[in-house]
């Protein structure tokens, strides 16, 4: 989960974009999570293949915290 600075230390999992399986490009739309502000959505930090998701949709999740797991292969 990406540090959204200010004083969000935590997020909610809106929807995940991508499921197990899929090839992702750096930069495309990976999840969508809620602040108590605002709705962000959050780009695959690197290019391959999802190979994990670590948190459901409605989880909330630690600022910081792996949410997923991308296989560059």
């Amino acid at each position: 989960m990406p540090d959204f600075g200010g004083d969000a230390n935590e997020a909610t999992i809106v929807a995940w974009h991508r499921q197990p399986g899929d090839r992702v490009a750096a930069g495309e739309l990976l999840v969508e999570v809620m602040t108590d502000k605002v709705n962000i959505e959050v780009e695959a930090p690197a290019a391959g293949v999802l190979t994990a998701i670590l948190h459901a949709a409605d989880d909330v999740v630690a600022t910081g915290a792996v949410i997923a797991r991308i296989d560059p292969a």
